[in-house]
């Protein structure tokens, strides 16, 4: 049957009956329930390609390491990248007392044999110490890569102490485990006890009627932050997604504009309240905005049509392209801390909380402030001969 021949046609060359080739080849039960083994030599066949490397690859490996072959001329004859054979001899090779180094393939084979079967087990399951010193520092709420760290500075000669944050979080997240306490996840600054399952960005469906507009058909001058006039907007959200504050930072001067949105955050409020806000701006300061594909952006076609601003859209899950707005963001929380209620703030201490942030000297504008930076520019604009 490893040359390709059928079950029945090999019983019939063998002279025996099929039902006892079957026995033969799967060994049959007897009746005290325990089963025999077969009566022939089954020989595992190796046809076809494979996705790891086998036996008989190690063997060509050595045998051309031997002939100092190169490790792409290997490569290349096993049909395998270069790194897969590099990776190889240097995780399967035998060290001698001397320093120097021999690959051994089957040596070789017995290690990779080793280390194929899963689950492994994890290093804050075997190490104690290990696992009472991450303990220890999530309660004292730091954060995974923050423990890293710190096993590193404190344990610089004790590569088994050493782990990466993944396999802490692994040890919280990963169901019937049990190497940290369950109750350790609520030092997580996220609070969660499990990973949160994301849909992929090709799956997600279109929010919007009108056709967006993507930021890759944005202006080469918004980019590169030389011309004003391009503005990057968001949402702050409150307390269970019932309030909200929108906010709006003009790329190259990073002034801040905040949008008061007592009622919530429909797309009808979130397009009037926009509308309103840029009526205030002169004309050389409305030429874009780019916005993330939230909802509230349902009505962009009718603000464009009201305003003359464009409206380019992130993809989906890139914070960073809009990144003015996101450090403006983190910059606001101070003020609306997460968890409360955004639309208990007045007009006018939305106002003031703006001002004071354009007031603030920034590294990035050579600790100017962005009301100097926004002051000096519409002064320029009229006065075209300063």
């Amino acid at each position: 049957m490893d040359q390709g021949v059928s079950s029945r046609e090999a019983c019939r060359i063998v002279g025996i009956d099929r039902r006892t080739g079957l026995r033969w080849r799967n060994g049959f039960t007897r009746s005290d329930n325990k089963k025999w083994t077969p009566p022939v030599d089954l020989v595992v066949s190796e046809p076809g390609p494979s996705k790891h490397l086998r036996e008989l690859d190690r063997i060509h490996i050595a045998d051309r390491l031997r002939e100092k072959a190169s490790i792409r001329a290997i490569a290349a004859e096993l049909g395998r990248s270069p790194s897969t054979i590099s990776r190889e001899v240097r995780r399967n090779r035998t060290v001698l007392a001397d320093g120097r180094w021999r690959y051994r393939p089957y040596s070789a084979q017995r290690r990779a044999d080793e280390r194929r079967p899963r689950p492994k087990p994890r290093k804050t399951e075997q190490m104690p110490e290990l696992r009472s010193f991450v303990q220890d520092h999530l309660d004292r709420r730091w954060s995974p890569e923050q423990i890293c760290q710190a096993l590193r500075s404190r344990f610089p000669d004790r590569r088994e102490m050493h782990v990466v944050h993944e396999t802490i979080y692994q040890a919280l997240y990963v169901q019937g485990r049990g190497e940290l306490r369950r109750e350790l996840a609520s030092a997580l600054r996220t609070g969660r006890v499990r990973r949160k399952p994301r849909r992929q960005a090709q799956q997600r469906q279109t929010r919007f009627r009108d056709p967006m507009v993507m930021i890759s058909d944005r202006p080469a001058e918004a980019a590169d932050r030389a011309v004003p006039g391009h503005w990057e907007g968001d949402l702050i959200i409150g307390k269970d997604g019932a309030s909200a504050i929108g906010t709006l930072v003009e790329r190259s001067t990073r002034f801040v504009m905040l949008l008061h949105l007592p009622d919530g955050r429909g797309t009808e409020l979130v397009r009037d309240t926009l509308i309103k806000t840029v009526q205030t701006l002169p004309t050389h300061l409305k030429r874009s905005l780019t916005w993330d594909q939230g909802s509230e952006m349902g009505r962009h076609r009718q603000f464009t049509i009201a305003t003359g601003i464009p409206v380019y859209f992130c993809d989906p899950a890139s914070p960073w392209q809009r990144g003015t707005n996101e450090n403006t963001n983190g910059l606001l929380r101070q003020y609306f801390p997460k968890g409360t209620d955004l639309s208990q703030h007045p007009r006018k201490q939305l106002d003031a909380i703006a001002a004071e942030l354009n007031n603030r000297p920034r590294k990035t504008l050579g600790w100017k402030t962005p009301a100097e930076h926004m002051s000096e520019l519409l002064s320029s604009v009229h006065n075209p001969s300063r």
